[in-house]
């Protein structure tokens, strides 16, 4: 799903990453593990092409993604790759159901069709009682699960989220790591999530270490 090759990323005089070799499969579930400072959300934001390396070569599904133009990228940005990060980042005018319908219309899929698969993610995840709640009136577990069902909504060939528990309680983050396995189980889904929780990294498929720019 993931061949990467090469990646390497500089701001400034600093080299955030220094030569990052990675292949990740189709149906993995990986954490990437590191001490702050040592590249990991940005190696996060190369593979999920919001931020171009330096130099490198990134396939995903098959496809060199930043041989793309700046059009193309985002369209299959949208269309291919869901996230979830530390905060939700929900709009806090829209219902849970309109804020994960909202990536289908941008994509321009019919209202009606974002609506039933929004309406179906929702269910999944047993938010179908809290359809029409604002944010403001989720827990901090629910407004995740939300923003998780956004990352969906396009059907994504990854899904890469960074530091998702980081800001929940004890249960909430429990609940909300047990989502992400239903989600490899039953979807199949690829995921890809960059934690300090190494409880957590411990349990997924494969555990990816960086130190320093590097992969141990």
């Amino acid at each position: 799903m993931i061949l990467a090759h090469n990646i390497t990323k500089s701001f400034g005089s600093l080299q955030v990453l220094k030569g990052i070799d990675l292949e990740i499969k189709k149906g993995e579930l990986v954490t990437i593990v590191g001490a702050s400072g040592a590249g990991k959300t940005t190696l996060l934001q190369i593979l999920g092409t919001l931020s171009r390396p330096d130099t490198g070569k990134l396939f995903i599904d098959g496809v060199p993604v930043f041989d793309l133009d700046g059009r193309a990228l985002a369209d299959f940005r949208n269309r291919r790759l869901g996230f979830v990060f530390q905060f939700h980042h929900l709009l806090p005018e829209f219902t849970a159901l309109e804020n994960v319908a909202m990536p289908a219309l941008i994509a321009r899929v019919s209202m009606r069709k974002a609506t039933d698969r929004a309406t179906e993610l929702l269910a999944f995840l047993k938010l179908d009682d809290r359809l029409h709640h604002k944010p403001g009136e989720l827990s901090g577990g629910e407004q995740q699960r939300v923003a998780v069902a956004r990352a969906l909504m396009n059907r994504p060939a990854v899904l890469l989220a960074d530091e998702p528990s980081g800001n929940l309680d004890s249960k909430s983050k429990h609940d909300l790591h047990a989502l992400f396995f239903s989600l490899r189980d039953a979807l199949h889904q690829t995921i890809i999530i960059v934690t300090h929780d190494l409880e957590f990294s411990s349990t997924s498929d494969r555990s990816i270490a960086l130190s320093d720019g590097r992969i141990l």
